[in-house]
This record gives structure tokens, sequence and C-alpha cells, in this order.
């Protein structure tokens, strides 16, 4: 993964095993990083332009506000299936 700014990137250690970015200007929430993985989730809202992008999956469909009913077939996982799939490799 690679920003453009990264001097405008505030991370944040919210765990042993993840972290979170954050604008250091506006403070919007960027990027969720497993640390061990390497793996980034990125929020669709810090893209200018969101066409290219397709839904892949929801999480915390358990919690989600009303509202939140995207249509397509795509996965679908609550908080405690998301959290125990972090934890595989």
């Amino acid at each position: 993964m690679t920003f453009h700014g990264e001097e405008h990137i505030e991370r944040y250690s919210s765990s042993a095993w993840a972290e979170r970015g954050f604008c250091r200007r506006c403070g919007s929430s960027l990027f969720y990083r497993l640390k061990e993985r390497n793996l980034y989730i990125l929020n669709l809202g810090a893209f200018d332009d969101q066409r290219p992008f397709k839904i892949a999956s929801e999480i915390y469909v358990d919690d989600k506000p009303p509202g939140y009913d995207f249509s397509g077939v795509h996965p679908r996982l609550t908080g405690e299936e998301f959290l125990d799939s972090l934890k595989k490799p």
C-alpha cells in the first residue's frame, strides 16, 4: 500500500495486532491495518472516485444502522465472524 501525502496521516496503534490511520487535518478515518499480515482495510469514503470499487463483503452486519441494506450477493459477516476471520492467515 502506498499513500501520497503520508505526512498528513496519523497512525494509532489500537492493539498489539492492528493500527488505525486518520487524517491529521480533519480526523477522518482512512484505514485499519492488520500489522502481522500488513493487510489494509480502507474506507471507501477516502476515495474521490468510487466507481472502480465493488462491494466485496460487509462486516458488523449485526450492528449496522437502519438504511445500510446494500444490494448484491456478497459475504455478510457479524462482528464475531469478522473478528474470527482476522485470526486466519
